[in-house]
């Protein structure tokens, strides 16, 4: 009996389509002692440290998953689910993890690098693996902020590391206890033969393996994303399309462009080497996201065959139904998740919640940010920003952030603030991208898409200005968004910002007029690191 430990928060159904799509059956554990009754359990991890553990005591689940990890029976712990078997975590101070493991989860180093730690890097295997044995550019998804990292006191747990400005623990094992901080159903083909090894038994190792496993020295690097948005909508027939608007606008001779099915374009781009898929739902559904179940069996469906990260973005936040009941974000974002999202963007939303931020000075609790954060990780929260240049001629004509620009306004001025918009673009704010990056980083965010209202559609290259000034202004990473016409414009992207994790573009992958084995192919061949 394989056996799901699911504690109630997160994006599980991955990890169950994974286990189906490798022909296995999965039981949930309902109870503790499930747990003892399991021939192999698999504990998956998405969230934040404090709640995983308080759930899992408030479920009685701590001392039977002792019990059964001291026994070495089959297990495997996914992302949280490694470090909650460490002794504690800088993410939650003073809570216990179940203490198999010597040692403290500490927090990754924000000053140099990115934090979370997200995308496609590789492992360093310390010790002979078949189970965990991959080629040497193999690329495997991670998403944390927090990692452990080796000790004489836990070295001899130590499989795998990765480096990420400084080597961190990526994977463990002792006996028939494994863990991995990466997320192999995450992980595309590579991830999904991790997860049949051990569904399976497969790992004593012959001599030949010895040689051929063999541990890798090499540093490992983390790549380049390279994403594809669907924007996904309800056309004039009611059937649900994927389209692309010109600034914004999707209506072309009348009609809403129909550029595909969202399930069918999905599993194209992932078979393609999409590294991840964002839905934007910009369907009438969005003053009742609960009532939208054509959008959420998209996501379950589309889980169930593509095995990359998935984002939702689209009137994901609090509202009162037409029968009067409230539905925070929290409960909103919990339903996406279970139906297959890995991460939820907001995007008005989030500049409603900067203003009321700056307004106070201080954090509430109340934002949809801060809700979806506390208990999923701020991983799982994307604030996607819609930003327009102003112009003007002095930067002492504003109290705004204002940059001199090599792009000058339509009376010749040189400088200009980008302002940030809401409701799709048609409504400006008194609130520059520099403002709203940094309350949303303080609220709890995990990652910023950077659209651009001027060069939406333009097939100009990314808007290198405005990407640098965000990047500039914060720690967490940042997808560059609007305005890709050729792979060079991506290679140019990467080479101005090298500190830029991922570029996302959308119409001209769904036209076929840039493949994305293209991309990839023009930045390796410029030295860019890609999956």
């Amino acid at each position: 009996m394989i056996a799901l430990l699911d504690y109630g928060a997160g994006n599980v159904r991955s990890v169950r389509n994974a286990v189906a799509q490798l022909g296995c059956q999965l039981t949930d554990i309902t109870a503790p002692e499930d747990i003892l009754r399991a021939e192999r359990i698999i504990f998956p991890g998405v969230g934040a440290f404090g709640s995983a553990m308080a759930r899992l005591q408030q479920l009685g689940y701590i001392e039977p998953l002792r019990e059964y990890l001291a026994a070495d029976r089959p297990f495997l712990g996914i992302c949280i689910g490694l470090q909650s078997l460490f002794e504690g975590s800088d993410e939650a101070p003073g809570v216990a993890g179940l203490g198999i493991i010597p040692g403290q989860v500490r927090r990754l180093d924000p000053h140099s690098l990115s934090v979370p730690h997200m995308g496609w890097n590789g492992i360093r295997l310390t010790r002979t693996s078949r189970w965990l044995a991959t080629e040497k550019s193999a690329k495997l998804y991670f998403v944390h902020s927090y990692a452990a990292r080796r000790t004489a006191s836990n070295c001899d747990w130590v499989l795998a590391e990765t480096d990420y400005g400084q080597p961190f623990i990526s994977a463990v094992q002792r006996g028939q206890v494994r863990a991995v901080q990466f997320h192999p159903e995450k992980s595309g083909a590579v991830g999904l033969e991790i997860l049949r090894r051990f569904l399976t038994g497969r790992g004593q190792m012959t001599r030949r393996d010895q040689m051929i496993y063999a541990p890798v020295a090499s540093a490992t690097h983390l790549a380049k994303r390279i994403i594809a948005c669907l924007d996904v909508r309800n056309n004039d027939q009611g059937d649900l399309v994927v389209t692309k608007g010109d600034q914004y606008d999707v209506r072309e001779a009348g009609e809403v462009r129909n550029l595909g099915k969202p399930i069918e374009l999905a599993r194209r781009y992932y078979e393609e080497g999409a590294d991840e898929i964002t839905f934007l739902n910009i369907t009438a559904f969005r003053d009742s996201p609960l009532a939208d179940q054509p959008m959420l069996e998209v996501l379950r469906r589309t889980s169930e065959q593509v095995f990359v990260p998935l984002t939702i973005g689209g009137g994901i936040r609090a509202f009162t139904d037409q029968d009067g009941r409230f539905y925070s974000a929290l409960e909103v974002a919990a339903e996406y998740f279970r139906s297959g999202a890995d991460k939820i963007s907001i995007g008005s939303d989030a500049v409603y919640a900067a203003e009321e931020y700056l307004n106070r000075g201080n954090k509430d609790g109340s934002s949809a940010i801060e809700q979806i954060a506390a208990v999923y990780g701020n991983q799982a929260v994307v604030i996607s920003i819609d930003p327009r240049r102003v112009y003007v001629a002095s930067p002492d004509e504003t109290t705004h952030t204002c940059i001199p620009t090599t792009e000058p306004g339509p009376n010749g001025e040189t400088y200009c603030w980008f302002q940030c918009t809401v409701r799709g673009g048609r409504e400006g704010r008194d609130l520059d991208v520099v403002q709203l990056a940094r309350v949303c980083e303080e609220l709890g965010a995990g990652e910023l898409l950077i659209n651009s209202i001027d060069r939406d559609g333009s097939k100009q290259g990314f808007d290198l200005e405005l990407i640098a000034l965000i990047r500039d202004a914060v720690t967490i990473p940042v997808i560059a968004s609007s305005g890709a016409g050729c792979p060079a414009h991506f290679t140019q992207l990467f080479t101005a910002i090298n500190t830029v994790e991922a570029a996302l573009a959308a119409g001209i992958f769904h036209r076929h007029e840039v493949p994305i084995a293209a991309v990839k192919t023009e930045l390796r061949h410029c030295g860019i690191e890609t999956r």
